[in-house]
């Protein structure tokens, strides 16, 4: 028998243990990290078996936009139930929600039932940065409120409480290429790259190689790109790889711009 409650601060230390199982603090350094972002948002859940917490979801929201960040349940508590109980807390019945799937069919599958279908790939590519083209567009640092607009028209929906958290976190930047956007954060041997965009696809390839030039002395970098974005083959050609894949699926409406919308593999 399993309980599903939002998680209190106490909790966060079962939720983390959950997540490094599944590798999902790789990228997370160094606390914060997104998981104190989605307890101080409210919408993290945890389910219990006993006292002990053994799976946990999560959602972050962008104006009437849910996109589900988080569904993990540990192996030897999965197909019992917890999964489904969760995402019916989660998810509202009558809003759009996206979210990124594993490759797990079962995971997939789960989706679909909660009314959801697949778009796209979501690819996780890593490369070097030393091949890729300089088009002599200024990269330009600005605050997170500057960019709110332009992340709000190809992310799906409003989030400056989130932009800002992430923003203010060590090592992260926010650009702006005039009508296009990108968010960086170094992390000593890379730099990762996301949420960007932009107003065409012209813009969000500009600000994207802009801000990845900008940081061409780091050496490597990691983004997260959905499979109809045109910068996708232009990546592999540099010699970026795919380290990973993910499903996109949604709701309907396709409310992210699927060809000029970069998301960050954790935040959305």
């Amino acid at each position: 028998m399993y309980t599903v409650r939002q998680a209190a601060p106490q909790d966060l230390a079962g939720v983390r243990a959950v997540a490094r199982r599944f590798g999902n603090l790789a990228q997370w350094p160094r606390r914060p990290d997104y998981l104190d972002r989605e307890l101080a948002n409210g919408r993290l859940l945890a389910g219990f078996a006993g006292a002990e917490p053994v799976g946990f979801g999560a959602t972050f929201l962008r104006g009437g936009l849910t996109h589900l960040a988080d569904l993990f349940v540990l192996p030897e508590h999965q197909s019992a139930g917890l999964g489904r109980a969760l995402l019916a807390r989660l998810l509202p019945a009558d809003a759009p929600r996206v979210t990124f799937a594993s490759s797990d069919p079962r995971a997939v599958a789960l989706y679909i039932r909660q009314g959801m279908r697949p778009v796209c790939p979501l690819l996780y590519l890593r490369g070097p940065l030393a091949a890729l083209p300089d088009r002599g567009i200024d990269a330009v640092p600005v605050a997170a409120g500057e960019v709110a607009a332009l992340d709000t028209d190809a992310a799906g929906g409003r989030r400056d409480a989130d932009l800002a958290w992430y923003a203010a976190l060590p090592g992260v930047s926010v650009h702006r290429t005039g009508d296009g956007y990108a968010v960086v954060r170094s992390l000593g041997d890379r730099v990762l790259l996301g949420p960007a965009g932009g107003q065409t696809t012209r813009a969000c390839a500009d600000a994207v190689l802009a801000a990845l030039v900008r940081h061409r002395s780091v050496g490597t970098a990691a983004l997260s790109v959905l499979g109809p974005n045109p910068l996708l083959p232009l990546l592999l050609e540099a010699g970026f790889t795919i380290a990973d894949m993910d499903v996109f699926l949604s709701s309907g409406g396709d409310p992210i711009a699927l060809d000029r919308y970069l998301p960050h593999p954790d935040l959305g």
